[in-house]
Parts: C-alpha cells; sequence; structure tokens
C-alpha cells in the first residue's frame, strides 16, 4: 500500500502513575503517529512543559543520572528508534489547560511569540509536529476559559503563524514538521471554527467524534454513536440540534460540508464507555432518566476503560446492541447501572466507513484503555491490513508552503553542504540537491527564477512550491 491511512493514539502523561502504562507499552507496529498530551501554556503566553517529572526527569531502565534528557520524551525517542515510521506530535491544550488559547492567539505579537515557542519545544525534545486541542474557541469548555468573539478569526491567524514557522524551521534542517488540530464535534463547536480557512494550514483535523453524551446529561445516551436514532429523548433544536447532530456521521458530514478535504480527517475512536446509575428498567435503560450521582468507574467516576469493561462488566451485566446508532451498550437492572462503549463491532462499523468515506484515518483516545490492543489492532487490519509502514527517505515540500511566506529573516545564513553547486548564477534548470546561493538564477516551468535565500533543494522544494527561497525573474 503506496499511502498508509493515519493510525495515531493520544499517549496521557498521567498513565506512568496509577495507570503503570508506559511509552514502551504502545504499540508501535499497529500505529503511524502518536499525539502526546499535553503541554500547557503558561502565564507569558509560551508553551510549556505540563509535567516535568513524566515529561523529562523520570528514570526508566537504561538511563543514567546524568544524561541530558529522561523521561517520557526520552522513551518516545527510544520506540522511534525502534519504529522509525512513527511520528510524533506535542498536544498543547486539552480539556484542562486550553484556559489561555484566546490571549496567545489575540493579536500579531502574541501569536508570534507562542509560535515561536511551540517551534522551540518541538527542536529541543525530537517531536515531529504540534497539535493543537483548544477546546474551544469562541465558546464551551471550562467555565474558567478566556472567550472573545475574535476567537474564530484568531484561530486561523494563529495556526498560519505556527504553520510559517515550522515552515522555516523545516527549511533549515531538511524536515517536513507537522501541524494538526483535535476539535469538537458538536454542533456548536464546530460552528465556531472558520474550518475552510483554517485547513490550509493543517495536516489535518483529529475530529473528536465521541463525548457526545455523558454524566453531565440526566438521560442515558451513547457517548459515540455512528448514526442517529430517532428514538432519542434528546432535544432537537437549534443551536445544538442535538438528537438529529449529535453522531458521528452528522459531525463527519458537517466538516466535509464546511470545506475539510476528506483526506484531512481523522475519525476519533473511544477506549471507554461511560456510564450513568440509578437508570430504571425501561427499555433496557436506553434514553432513560438517571441520578446526578455517577456509578464508579475505572478512574474517575462514569469513565470506564474498554479493558475494565470486558473484564468486569462484560460477563455479567446484558449486552445489548443499538441497530439505528450501530453501537453496543451494557445494563444491570439489579444495579441500575447503565453503560455506553464500543466493542469489536463497532470499530468494524467505523472503521469501515473511515474507508467509505474516504478519510485520513482514524485516531485514539487513548493508549492505556486498551491494553492488549484489540480494537487497536482491529483498526491497523482494517484501515491498514496489518502492514506496519515503511519509513520513507524522500522528502516533500512542507505542507501549507504555497499559501504563506516564511519570515526570511529567521533563516539561516548558511546553506546545507552538497556535492554540486549551481555554476555561479547561470540559468541551468532547476535540480534537487544543488547548493544555491542569493542571485543564482534556474529555469523552471519556462520561466526564470532568481535565488534569494541560500539552501540545498530538497525534492519538492521547487521555486513554485516554496516561494520563500525563489523570487520570479520579470
Amino acid at each position: 500500500m503506496a499511502h498508509p491511512l493515519i493510525i495515531l493514539g493520544y499517549f496521557a502523561a498521567w498513565s506512568i502513575y496509577a495507570r503503570n502504562y508506559f511509552i514502551t507499552d504502545i504499540p508501535g507496529d499497529k500505529i503511524t503517529h502518536i499525539n502526546y498530551g499535553f503541554a500547557n501554556i503558561g502565564s507569558d503566553g509560551l508553551i510549556a512543559i505540563g509535567d516535568s517529572w513524566a515529561d523529562l526527569e523520570k528514570a526508566f531502565p537504561g538511563d543514567t543520572w546524568d544524561q541530558p534528557l529522561r523521561g517520557n520524551f526520552n522513551q518516545l525517542s527510544k520506540l522511534k528508534e525502534k519504529w522509525p515510521h512513527i511520528k510524533t506530535l506535542i498536544s498543547v491544550g486539552g480539556w484542562t489547560w486550553s484556559g489561555k488559547f484566546s490571549d496567545v492567539a489575540v493579536d500579531q505579537n502574541a501569536r508570534r511569540k507562542f509560535a515561536a515557542s511551540c517551534v522551540d519545544f518541538v527542536l529541543s525534545y525530537g517531536f515531529d509536529g504540534v497539535d493543537l486541542d483548544w477546546e474551544y474557541p469562541v465558546s464551551g469548555g471550562l467555565s474558567t476559559n478566556i472567550h472573545r468573539p475574535a476567537d474564530r478569526e484568531n484561530y486561523v491567524l494563529l495556526l498560519e503563524e505556527i504553520r510559517e514557522q515550522l515552515n522555516v524551521a523545516g527549511l533549515q534542517n531538511g524536515k517536513t514538521y507537522l501541524l494538526t488540530i483535535a476539535t469538537g464535534a458538536g454542533t456548536e463547536r464546530i460552528a465556531d471554527m472558520d474550518l475552510k480557512n483554517m485547513v490550509k494550514y493543517l495536516d489535518w483535523i483529529n475530529v473528536m467524534t465521541y463525548d457526545f453524551h455523558g454524566g453531565w446529561d440526566t438521560i442515558t445516551g451513547h457517548n459515540a454513536p455512528m448514526y442517529m436514532n430517532p428514538d432519542d429523548a434528546a432535544a432537537d433544536v437549534a443551536p445544538g440540534y442535538i438528537k438529529s447532530r449529535y453522531n458521528s456521521h452528522s459531525a463527519i458530514q458537517a466538516y466535509i460540508a464546511a470545506g475539510v478535504p476528506r483526506e484531512k480527517l481523522l475519525f476519533g475512536l473511544g477506549l471507554y464507555g461511560r456510564g450513568w446509575q440509578g437508570v430504571k428498567n425501561n427499555n433496557n435503560g436506553l434514553f432513560q432518566d438517571a441520578s446526578s450521582q455517577l456509578p464508579m468507574g475505572t478512574w474517575e467516576n462514569g469513565v470506564f476503560d474498554y479493558d475494565d469493561l470486558k473484564s468486569k462488566y462484560m460477563p455479567t451485566y446484558g449486552k445489548y446492541w443499538d441497530d439505528k446508532s450501530k453501537v453496543p451498550y451494557l445494563y444491570n437492572p439489579s444495579t441500575g447501572v447503565w453503560i455506553s462503549y464500543d466493542d469489536v463491532s463497532s470499530f468494524q462499523i467505523k472503521n469501515q466507513y473511515v474507508l467509505d468515506e474516504r478519510l485520513g484515518g482514524a485516531f485514539f483516545w487513548e493508549f492505556s484503555q486498551d491494553r492488549n490492543s484489540e480494537l487497536i489492532g482491529l483498526t491497523h487490519q482494517m484501515l491498514n491490513q496489518g502492514i506496519v509502514p515503511s519509513t520513507s527517505k524522500t522528502s516533500v515540500p512542507p505542507t501549507g508552503a504555497t499559501t504563506v511566506t516564511p519570515n526570511l529573516s529567521t533563516l539561516s545564513s548558511t546553506s546545507s553542504p552538497s556535492t554540486t553547486t549551481n555554476g555561479g548564477g547561470i540559468e541551468s534548470p532547476w535540480q534537487p540537491n544543488v547548493s544555491y546561493k542569493i542571485g543564482d538564477k534556474v529555469l523552471y516551468g519556462g520561466k526564470v527564477y532568481m535565488c534569494i535565500q541560500p539552501h540545498t533543494s530538497l525534492e519538492g522544494w521547487t521555486p513554485v512550491a516554496v516561494s520563500a527561497l525563489w523570487q520570479p525573474v520579470s
């Protein structure tokens, strides 16, 4: 398969504590990308380490007391040595740490500072890109979050700035850095984003097609329904249209309708379930009133790891299937506990949807909830036929290179070494792997271009694709 689909998983920094799940437990042969969650945003408007002990300091087997970097970040580097096809991204924000996004996006100076800190973070700790988990611009998220109506436009400008600075870094060291975001699947969250303009600067969007219903509701409902169930008791009025649009299919189609290319959409797969208690035995507990007090979950009330559900709940609870929403649920009438979750059957349907809709791939929240990789492995088998992607040595032009103009003053004044040179400004055809200096002229596409920054050309870095390096000569 020439172009394997993306299979991405989130690794949560806190997994190494009570959950006892480590980077070495990640099934590197079944994924293509890892999002590490999370980095924070400091009071100075710069990206900040989220958990210094977990990220940088904890000693793992093989570490020494005097090595410059330990912790999970060093473990990620070791994992990539073992599985060189894997790319890693630092995820910024998340549900807990999205409070300052509006401030770092509010003006050009704030955006420039934050973007520069993200690039420095990526270079310092060996990541392959940045993933912004702003939950959420304009409205939503924690009540303490800062919101502005201008967040919609400012988010586009923030992404443009980060993309530009990542491209500059890529030009300096011959890499292509990734820029992605995680976004909500609810109607209101989609409306609060200018997706058509945002996607110009993004490699893909992780659509969180889960958490449609949970303990914040007083009526049971599916955590991640594939389709609408007409019997859903939820309201179907503006702005949410919860009954008809709070499902994975409606969310994905809304992104497509908003102008996001299918190949830039990743389908979110939850490796957990959400539950209620105090649910009466009507309709096997589906769409029924529930207590506001949530049942004890695996690590937090109302939330259950897939592994936990398999070992402790599925053997004794009644298992049911909603054939309209295409997802399972569990119910114990004696305790009144009702749980919505995903299993092999619903994952098969959702992964087939990724294939049928020609999406870019899928992603999981989060690794530690499926320790035996039953659902992760199924996804790998369906989307990529169980094949481990090979390592590509071919450089490609940075995403967004034709739509942004990098800050040329930050480029290095010296170019990388090369075995060939242009030959003193002669107008010869542009070629890859050639060392060009300022003033060199080349022919490309029937036009003459002059080099405006010294560099060694790479495959795809044509004068048309990377305007930061070349200027057309009239």
